[in-house]
C-alpha cells in the first residue's frame, strides 16, 4: 500500500496499514473466491464525496450472493465502514477498495463454511490508464477471450474473474499498448481488461450488452444516462470487430479509468487520433459531476461525514 494509507478497516476496527494481515491458508488466497469493489472519492466545493457509493455497495452484496458468501454486515454497515476508512485516511482524491473474503483457514475448493470477512482500504487515486489518458489511449484486441457467464458469472466483480483481465492486460502492455480489448466467447466486442467500452457511429452511441458477458459497470450506467440526457441515442447490442475498427469514436469507462478516449485500436487510428466530439461532450458532463459542479447529478455524489460513525463489530458467526 502507498505510504499515505494509514489505516485499513478490518471486520469492525481500523488497524495500522502494516498490521492489515490475513492467514496464508485462507480460502480466497488459494481459490480466488472473494468479491470487491473499486470506488472513487473526489474533492468537491462541499467537501469530499464518494461517487455512487450505494450503487457500488449494492453490487458488492450481489456479487457475494452469487459466490455463496453469507454476510454479517448490512448495506448500511458497509457504507459506514467505507465512510470511516475514507475519513481515517483523509486522502482526496482516493480510490477505495472494499473486499469480502474468507478470513480464516479454509482449504478445499468446495469449502463454503469459512467466516466471510470485510476489509476496506483507501489509497491515493491516479489515472489508471496513464496521465495522458484523457487525450486518448492505444488499445489492442486481446488474444484472450472473456469467459462466457455459464463458465464464470460476469455479473460478479470477483477476485478470480480478473485472472483473465491480468493476462489480457499484460499481453497488451508488453506490445506497447495502454489497454486490451477482450472479445466474448462468440467473437463480439466485450470490454477492456478493467473497463467497459463504448463506440460512436454517425452520432449514435453503442456499447456491448449483457449478451456479451460484461460486468455491469457503475460508470457505464452513469455514462449511458449522461449520453441520453445530452440527446444521444444509446444502443446496447452485439458489436463486431469490424464495427469496432471502423468506429468514428471510442472510449473506455470505469471507476479507476473514469472516461478514457480510444485513439488507436491494433494500429487502426480512431477519431483522427484524438477524442471525438461526442466523447468530449460526455466527458465534460462526467467530470463536472465528480467535481460537484453538476446539480442534475448531485445525488450521485455521497458526502463523507467529517467523523463517520464507527460500525459495531458483529458477533462471530457460528459454524
Amino acid at each position: 500500500m502507498p505510504a499515505a494509507t494509514k489505516k485499513i478497516w478490518m471486520d469492525g476496527k481500523l488497524v495500522d496499514n502494516a498490521d492489515a494481515k490475513v492467514h496464508v491458508l485462507n480460502h480466497t488466497f488459494h481459490y480466488g473466491v472473494g468479491v470487491f469493489e473499486g470506488i472513487r472519492c473526489y474533492p468537491t466545493p462541499k467537501g469530499p464525496a464518494i461517487f455512487r457509493l450505494r450503487d457500488h455497495v449494492k453490487r458488492l452484496i450481489a456479487s457475494a450472493r452469487l459466490y455463496h458468501m453469507p454476510l454479517k454486515y448490512t448495506e448500511d454497515d458497509i457504507v459506514r465502514a467505507i465512510e470511516e476508512t475514507q475519513t481515517a485516511n483523509d486522502i482526496v482524491p482516493s480510490y477505495i477498495r472494499p473486499i469480502l473474503y474468507r478470513g480464516e483457514p479454509a482449504l478445499g475448493v468446495k469449502n463454503d463454511k469459512g467466516s466471510v470477512s470485510l476489509a476496506v482500504a483507501a489509497i491515493p487515486a491516479k489515472k489508471y490508464l496513464g496521465e495522458g489518458s484523457d487525450a486518448g489511449v492505444r488499445a489492442k484486441i486481446s488474444p484472450f477471450r472473456k469467459p462466457h457467464s455459464d463458465a464464470i458469472p460476469s455479473f460478479a466483480k470477483a477476485d478470480g474473474n480478473y485472472l483473465n483481465s491480468y493476462l489480457a492486460g499484460i499481453d497488451a502492455a508488453r506490445d506497447g499498448y495502454e489497454e486490451a480489448i477482450l472479445l466474448d466467447s462468440n467473437g463480439y466486442v466485450a470490454e477492456g481488461s478493467g473497463e467497459n467500452i463504448f463506440l460512436v457511429r454517425n452520432g449514435t452511441v453503442y456499447t456491448p450488452g449483457l449478451e456479451s458477458d460484461i460486468l455491469l459497470g457503475i460508470t457505464r450506467m452513469s455514462v449511458i444516462q449522461i449520453a441520453k440526457d445530452l440527446g444521444f441515442t444509446v444502443i446496447e447490442k452485439l458489436l463486431s470487430v469490424n464495427e469496432l475498427l471502423t468506429a468514428d469514436e471510442g472510449f473506455f469507462t470505469g471507476t479507476y479509468a473514469e472516461i478514457a478516449p480510444i485513439r488507436e485500436i491494433s494500429h487502426y487510428v480512431i477519431s483522427g487520433g484524438k477524442p471525438g466530439p461526442v466523447t468530449r461532450d460526455i466527458m465534460d458532463v462526467f467530470y463536472r459531476t465528480i467535481r460537484g459542479e453538476e446539480p442534475k447529478y448531485a445525488p450521485w455524489m455521497h458526502p463523507v461525514p467529517p467523523l463517520a460513525r464507527p460500525v459495531a463489530r458483529p458477533p462471530r458467526r457460528q459454524a
